[in-house]
């Protein structure tokens, strides 16, 4: 995928080295921009394996509102399981397995009184609103609560996402992310983030139209993983996958 490479391309020439919280720093380029273009076929990257199982029923989980990575892994999905150990919820006072006020909660219930339901359903707002006001400006679900964020091991990364309604027939998606692993994490964020825009598109009877996601921090790309990088960037592999979605 051509936008993929050039994202990879654009770390190595441009970014700079920091420092960060696991110790493995980072090479980052701030406020690099994708775009994808829906109608012409799904954004997944053929270069590298992402199991398109995995992305769905990582979206699926999100949406459900559930925080319970044994319920996620119950359905064959392990990527959460670093962060679900009790090593990891006890120091909140909470069992293994329970994430706390993650994507689910904050999607489904924003402000709520975690583990308790009764927060802001956003995708619902989301949905209701492209149905009865698709030309707002306020299409917006957010991902970070900063009453939350040291409340959870993981606050989100892909942190606020925008839809836009265009000539009553076309919905766009905008994803900001606050952070980023360019060579584990982003591709699956690109065929997720496709995937729920198809998802929304067809629960409100429009078409899909572009995507597009803004990356502030994109790393974790030092040492070996530089050269797996490179290696990646030398693969030749599809555009974007016809039918796919």
């Amino acid at each position: 995928m051509k936008q993929y490479h050039d994202l990879l391309r654009s770390i190595l020439r441009n970014g700079t080295e920091h420092h960060d919280r696991t110790g493995v720093g980072t090479i980052s380029h701030f406020g690099f921009q994708t775009r994808f273009n829906l109608r012409e076929g799904f954004p997944i990257v053929t270069t590298k394996r992402v199991p398109f199982r995995w992305v769905a029923e990582e979206l699926f989980w999100f949406l459900s509102g559930d925080t319970s990575e044994t319920n996620l892994r119950a359905r064959g999905v392990d990527i959460w399981a670093e962060w679900a150990d009790e090593a990891h919820t006890e120091k909140f006072g909470r069992p293994a397995g329970d994430l706390g006020p993650v994507y689910g909660y904050l999607w489904r219930s924003f402000g709520g009184n975690y583990p308790e339901q009764n927060g802001v359903d956003q995708i619902a707002n989301l949905v209701n609103q492209i149905r009865t006001n698709p030309d707002s400006r306020r299409l917006i679900v957010t991902g970070w609560d900063p009453r939350q964020a040291d409340n959870v091991d993981l606050p989100p990364c892909h942190t606020l996402f925008q839809f836009k309604v265009e000539n009553s027939s076309t919905l766009h998606c905008q994803l900001y992310q606050r952070s980023a692993d360019a060579f584990l994490g982003v591709p699956f964020n690109i065929s997720s983030y496709a995937l729920l825009t198809h998802l929304i598109a067809h629960v409100t009877d429009l078409e899909v139209g572009d995507f597009g996601l803004l990356r502030p921090t994109l790393g974790r790309v030092l040492g070996f993983l530089i050269r797996g990088l490179e290696v990646g960037i030398d693969r030749v592999g599809e555009d974007l996958v016809e039918g796919a979605a």
